[in-house]
């Protein structure tokens, strides 16, 4: 079946064709967008309801501003796909988050109009600011717009950014903040809108000035004024604090409206300056099912659009997501002291059960990596049991806190490491790839890397007693679940899965059941390794003495990996034994599936046995 009808929509294949358009024609275009994107997005999964939400947003900033010479800086990119579409990639959407085709997120010159790649939350103000200032010192006149979210806002670098924007001068820089949960009257909408178009009228801001060149010449008056400003302020709209940072806070406005947005932005261009525009959107605006549920439609695999996301009829494995979530709400019926948080990961960290059985022993503090830990650590000095689940990417932000709140102070935190190793589709930004480089260096911590459920279990019940920081790492993957109950883990141990000659696979993590009918077809020996700190050495120099060679695998960078630790062991025992690292190469691992880019890697099943067949011939 064709896509939908998009009449206006195929006539637009860049901005300046866009801007040709008379702006009574916008609504139809948006529509036209709208119906585009629920029925490619229905085709190749992704995410929907966030760009759903901006398709006015997208549509007014380009039809507006000069693009690409005014630079526009979308925050995290979720929402970037309508402005994918308006840049000359409608046809290449089909493509998105698939091997060789259009990147998940803002991609730094995929085309003219994407300036920085973005995927991780919060940076847009900061990288617009730097756009902005790079402008001033040339002398350009450009503008330059940072589009933000709600969630976004959060983010500790966000307030930082606009901190720094203060105190520089002669910036035109627009922070447009995305707010699609706020729920306002439609009294207080009505006025702080029709305030808000004041506000941004070129006649308003002369009058201001004018009025304050007067004021100020009487001061008691000029005293009382300004109270009164921020008073009134204060009731119609929250924008003191922005207003605080050195910016002309507008809003709250309606932002599903595009000729309104762009009369608003005309208004906007003309001022110039440090500006911050405040709209309401809903997320997954135009298609009434994302509407209802916009959790489910954020990010979506292939549905059919005219039923909506539907539930498999047939069970699925648990991911260890999952697996965890079940142990956490275990877990907490035994142990009363234990709280858990996580930076607004609650859904994919498989929480939710848990904040709903326990409300008041559950934190998401929001995008604020480093605050988790930071927070953690008080918990835990406090007397309580703290474990935070985050991605392994987004860990890399909360870095120090690991090693200043976590380690040094050898407090009783449990860390869950979700997302460890190659994730898939999200794409670079996304990949869980350094964690175990940038973690084993660390004193005080142990690191433990489950290949089964039951293991996992194993891992964090293990953790929780142990009352020193602990990590359990573990993949974006169904977790295999074991024929037996897991053997009982001892500190720094492996255990053998099977014993053969001449090599020795040592796995750290999730494939050592993949391998294990490749290690019987070669008769070699698979062992699965367990702890990545502390390593056991014992059993590395054990195996030197009866294999010709050891390969290790390990789902992360093999630059900095514990394969390296491996072969400094190996080395220094003045042994006939070969040792082969294998793991994530030193580059950029890019959109694929999971599969797809561990069958490119030679880590499936399939690639270990080109390896093993190459290994044994020598």
């Amino acid at each position: 079946m064709d896509l939908i009808s998009t009449p206006v929509l195929d006539t637009i294949n860049s901005p300046q064709q866009l801007r040709k358009l008379p702006q009574e024609s916008l609504p139809a275009l948006c529509a036209d967008i709208r119906h585009y994107l629920i029925e490619t997005v229905s085709r190749t999964s992704g995410h929907l309801a966030s760009g759903l939400a901006v398709v006015d947003l997208t549509v007014a900033l380009h039809y507006v501003f000069d693009t690409p010479e005014d630079q526009i800086v979308w925050d995290v990119g979720h929402q970037a796909y309508p402005h994918k579409i308006l840049t000359g990639h409608k046809e290449e959407l089909k493509t998105i988050r698939q091997k060789d085709g259009l990147h998940a997120f803002i991609w730094r010159g995929e085309t003219v109009y994407d300036h920085l790649c973005t995927g991780h939350a919060s940076t847009s103000i900061g990288s617009a600011l730097g756009l902005a200032k790079a402008a001033s010192l040339k002398g350009d006149k450009r503008q330059v717009i940072a589009v933000i979210g709600d969630g976004a806002l959060s983010g500790g670098a966000a307030f930082e950014a606009m901190n720094c924007a203060g105190s520089m001068k002669d910036l035109n820089l627009l922070v447009i903040l995305n707010d699609n949960e706020m729920s306002i009257s439609h009294n207080v909408g009505s006025i702080a809108q029709s305030l808000s178009k004041l506000l941004a009228s070129p006649h308003y801001t002369k009058l201001v000035k004018g009025g304050k060149r007067i004021l100020q010449a009487l001061p008691a008056v000029h005293d009382f004024a300004l109270r009164a400003e921020e008073h009134v302020k204060g009731m119609v709209m929250p924008g003191t604090l922005f207003e605080e940072f050195g910016f002309n806070y507008l809003g709250p406005i309606e932002g599903n409206d595009v000729e309104g947005l762009c009369n608003i932005l005309k208004n906007i261009k003309k001022l110039g300056g440090l500006q911050f525009l405040h709209i309401i959107t809903r997320k997954g605006k135009g298609y009434a099912p994302a509407e209802e549920d916009p959790i489910s439609y954020h990010g979506v695999p292939v549905f059919n659009p005219e039923k909506g996301i539907m539930s498999s009829p047939h069970p699925v494995d648990k991911s260890f997501s999952a697996s965890f979530g079940d142990w956490l709400v275990k877990r907490a019926k035994k142990d009363d002291k234990l709280v858990a948080i996580t930076p607004a990961m609650r859904i994919g960290s498989g929480m939710t059960e848990f904040a709903s059985q326990y409300p008041d022993r559950f934190f998401d503090v929001g995008i604020a990596e480093m605050h988790a830990m930071v927070f953690a650590s008080g918990l835990a000095a406090g007397g309580l049991h703290p474990v935070v689940n985050m991605y392994s990417s987004f860990l890399q932000r909360a870095y120090d806190g690991v090693i200043h709140d976590f380690a040094i102070q050898d407090l009783p935190i449990v860390l869950a490491i979700d997302r460890g190793g190659v994730v898939g589709p999200d794409g670079p930004t996304h990949q869980g790839a350094y964690d175990i480089a940038f973690l084993r260096t660390v004193p005080n911590l142990v690191i433990m890397a489950p290949s089964s459920k039951q293991e996992q279990v194993l891992m964090l019940d293990f953790a929780s007693d142990l009352g020193h920081p602990a990590i359990v790492r573990f993949p974006r993957d169904v977790a295999y679940c074991e024929k037996v109950e897991g053997t009982a883990l001892e500190l720094g141990k492996s255990r053998k899965i099977r014993i053969g000659k001449r090599i020795a696979l040592c796995v750290f993590g999730p494939w050592v059941w993949d391998y294990q009918e490749i290690a019987a077809k070669f008769d070699i020996t698979l062992v699965d390794m367990r702890f990545i700190k502390p390593l056991d050495r014992e059993c590395i120099k054990a195996l030197t003495l009866e294999h010709e060679t050891i390969v290790t695998v390990e789902d992360g960078s093999i630059l900095g990996g514990i394969g390296e630790e491996v072969a400094a062991v190996v080395s220094n025992l003045n042994v006939n034994c070969k040792v082969v690292n294998l793991g994530l190469p030193d580059k950029f691992i890019m959109e694929d599936t999971r599969k797809g880019i561990l069958k490119d890697l030679k880590l499936d099943a399939q690639g270990i046995s080109e390896i093993l067949t190459e290994l044994l011939k020598e």
